[in-house]
């Protein structure tokens, strides 16, 4: 079997930094068809497609994208040996997680937490809209995604939907707000509270409790980010519609406190993956340890 031709792998992994081949050609100073043949000769070698192309623009296909990843840890390994005298850090691979933007940090960090002590791992942690997410999902910009809200499934969009935790949501608030109430009417009849954005699925499950109870709280801020709305609630002035795993450090140190669970509402943790012919490994560890162990601990 012949070996892997590097200059072969450098011209893919020039070409797949620009995503274009003339553009490549031009900054390397060969012409495009002897470009071409480098990475038609690695196709070849490796018996995959590397790219293809969507009007004028090359795209990494699946097989491509692993061999990015393999090519920048083999020319980051290359770094390491020229810097070793001078400490250099180690070449890593890379754990691409994206997360929806409303998401709970405390549950992002649990979910990360074992990666975050290896040297061997580097973890690109990102967050957007659920639309935004999935769509790098799909075009293999992420390796999974942590949402609370499930996407569409069908034939063209082969999504694959772990279920990694369910967590609680309740009143929570400062304690001079609450005093020695904790009864959910009570403090929704007297307190302004601090709603989860519309469609989300904690806001669809307050929206029916306070329909069944007949009350009308008064809203003091939709929010659709958890980060914000923990700020809003530490000052005092409303309630918040939160899991505590959310407010954990401050439920803690007493700044906040927790009246009754709302009842009937959970927010849940989901990660998803795609169907890939190569999967990150490391995901796949990553899910088995959150779903033997549920973030109870978060």
């Amino acid at each position: 079997m012949a070996d892997l031709n590097y200059n072969h792998l450098r011209y893919f992994w020039a070409v797949a930094q620009d995503g274009n081949l003339s553009r490549t050609a031009e900054r390397l100073n060969v012409s495009q068809s002897a470009l071409s043949v480098q990475i038609r000769k690695l196709e070849d070698r490796l018996g995959h497609a590397l790219f293809e192309r969507r009007g004028r623009a090359l795209h990494l296909t699946e097989a491509g994208r692993i061999t990015l990843d393999h090519a920048e840890a083999i020319f980051a390994t290359g770094d390491e040996l020229l810097g070793t005298l001078k400490e250099t850090g180690k070449a890593r691979q890379a754990v691409r997680i994206g997360a929806l933007a409303t998401l709970s940090r405390n549950f992002q960090i649990s979910f990360v937490e074992p990666l975050l002590a290896r040297t061997d791992i580097e973890v690109v942690l990102r967050s957007g809209s659920q639309a935004e997410l999935l769509g790098a999902l799909q075009s293999l910009g992420l390796d999974v995604i942590l949402t609370d809200q499930a996407p569409a499934i069908d034939a063209l969009t082969p999504f694959i939907v772990h279920r990694l935790s369910q967590q609680p949501v309740s009143l929570v608030g400062a304690p001079a707000l609450l005093g020695e109430t904790r009864a959910v009417a009570d403090l929704l009849r007297t307190h302004p509270v601090v709603l989860p954005a519309a469609g989300s699925g904690m806001r669809i499950g307050f929206d029916a409790l306070v329909d069944r109870l007949d009350l009308r709280p008064q809203i003091a801020a939709e929010v659709d980010d958890m980060a914000m709305m923990r700020l809003i609630v530490r000052e005092g002035h409303a309630l918040g519609v939160l899991p505590p795993i959310a407010v954990r450090d401050e439920l803690a140190d007493g700044t906040l406190v927790e009246a009754e669970a709302l009842p009937g509402i959970a927010e849940t943790f989901l990660a998803v993956t795609i169907e890939r012919r190569f999967p990150n490994p490391v995901v796949r560890q990553l899910i088995d340890r959150a779903m033997r162990d549920p973030f109870d601990h978060a």
